[in-house]
């Protein structure tokens, strides 16, 4: 679990995150969704520890981040597994050693026992025979998936993911929100996810943060989205008409 309380940061005279106070929990898909300017990208960048805050705390089961010592900041990184909006891939390395990266960067396992987590997690992610690749011979999809492998690698305690449908067809953001989805409750993560696709809401999104000029407006589930009279919220979310229309039928079930 993730806890943020009272969360402040500003960048100069412009404050950006406006006492934001929120927990994420374990083994849930948590999304934080927001207009362009909400404060979101600041706001994972701050739990990812990439930017420090003028007031507040984020504490990561049970340990305040800004009270750690160096050594255990560290230690903190290693549990953490980060999927880029780009999916950030080495473009010199093959799929099997852009997956190993973090092996190397965090553990000292043998050649033998790193080559074995990363024949897992690759077949977890249905890549089976892609170890020897490049990232410029994958589609994007593929590419988001190897992202994800090497995310999960180092069995994460926590996992966040920036905009992990960006650039792909609905088809293959289905995919990959299921699969993110699958590894969350298969291996008890935390997980973050920064996104403005509302099909991803609407799919895995068990706990919702819905940011707004850098306030927490309204946070909830993707039933009780539906549900909500917060105007900012239906605005934002129901901005389509397929997405009123379903949530009019969803309303009249219940009626």
């Amino acid at each position: 679990m993730i806890e943020v309380k009272d969360l402040h940061k500003s960048f100069g005279d412009v404050e950006v995150l406006k006492g934001i106070t929120t927990t994420f929990d374990k083994g849930k898909t948590n999304l934080i969704i927001g207009q362009s300017g909400s404060g979101k990208t600041v706001f994972l960048k701050c739990l990812l520890g990439l930017f420090n805050y003028e007031q507040g705390s984020i504490c990561y089961d049970g340990k305040v981040f800004t009270d750690l010592t160096e050594d255990a900041k560290r230690n903190l990184r290693s549990e953490i597994g980060m999927v880029f909006q780009g999916s950030a891939l080495f473009d010199s390395m093959t799929i099997a050693e852009n997956v190993m990266f973090p092996l190397r960067m965090f553990t000292k396992q043998s050649k033998t026992e790193m080559q074995d987590r990363v024949d897992f997690v690759l077949k977890r992610v249905n890549l089976d025979d892609a170890h020897n690749k490049m990232p410029s011979e994958a589609s994007g999809g593929m590419q988001k998936r190897v992202a994800i492998a090497r995310a999960i690698v180092n069995k994460p305690k926590y996992l966040f993911c920036d905009e992990p449908n960006s650039g792909l067809d609905p088809k293959t953001s289905i995919v990959i929100d299921n699969l993110i989805k699958e590894i969350t409750e298969e291996y008890q993560i935390t997980t973050v996810i920064n996104s403005h696709d509302m099909n991803s809401v609407m799919e895995i999104g068990e706990k919702i943060v819905f940011l707004k000029d850098g306030f927490k407006e309204w946070e909830g589930s993707k039933d009780t989205i539906f549900r909500t009279d917060n105007e900012a919220v239906t605005n934002f979310v129901y901005s389509s008409n397929l997405f009123k229309k379903v949530r009019q039928m969803y309303l009249e079930e219940r009626q």
